[in-house]
């Protein structure tokens, strides 16, 4: 009876996983949200990432941490419904979400603060191009692709583990010792610095053993 139970659970969590979330928004940048709880992926749509920044007039602008702002600052504190996609490498839901009944990821795109994905989908191209010929948003700026940017981050991060000892425990500003394994969001940017504390581990158990806790993405 146990086994049938663990594997009806087991059955059960790809549909969890995909549940429509819908609830409260809170902004962790432009194209990732918490949804009542949920952490969401908006679908179709690219925004620069935080630490990202762009050309504008001849200087440099930090376009990721404007368009999180912008975003924030429509959105924060509403109430959104989602309709899942699928569930991304780190474990958040792709959704298509609407505030007030209007589809966030057109009106993003519209207004330039994102870009359309589309490697991902076509839906948001036409926006992204009437937004593009009027130089509105990040079309007024010399915006490198944010998927293009992270893969040259990815590039540039790159530490090279010592043997087969992948595992990151990294220490935050605030003295939390986190751990990152590979694959994971922040992976390849996290540096170890064995002068600050900071080590290699092989397995996770080990990690665990030594007070470091996993990272969250």
């Amino acid at each position: 009876m146990l086994r049938i139970c663990s594997l009806f659970i087991l059955l059960m969590l790809p549909l969890i996983a995909l549940a429509d979330p819908s609830g409260v928004v809170r902004v962790i940048d432009g194209d990732t949200w918490d949804v009542g709880g949920a952490r969401v992926r908006l679908f179709g749509i690219d925004t620069p990432e935080t630490d990202q920044t762009c050309e504008r007039g001849g200087e440099l602008w930090r376009c990721g941490a404007w368009a999180s702002r912008e975003v924030r600052a429509r959105y924060q504190g509403k109430t959104a419904t989602c309709r899942a996609v699928t569930v991304d490498r780190y474990q958040r839901i792709v959704a298509r979400c609407s505030v007030e009944g209007r589809d966030v990821g057109r009106d993003l795109v519209a207004d330039g603060l994102a870009l359309a994905y589309r490697r991902y989908s076509m839906d948001y191209d036409l926006d992204e191009k009437r937004a593009a010929v009027q130089g509105i948003g990040l079309h007024g700026a010399d915006v490198q692709r944010p998927s293009d940017f992270r893969a040259a981050q990815r590039q540039v991060n790159v530490q090279p583990a010592p043997g087969d000892c992948r595992i990151k425990g990294n220490i935050s500003s605030k003295g939390e010792r986190i751990y990152h394994v590979p694959g994971q969001e922040h992976y390849n940017r996290t540096k170890i610095s064995p002068a600050k504390g900071e080590r290699w581990f092989c397995i996770e158990a080990e990690a665990r053993a030594a007070g470091w806790r996993r990272a969250k993405r």
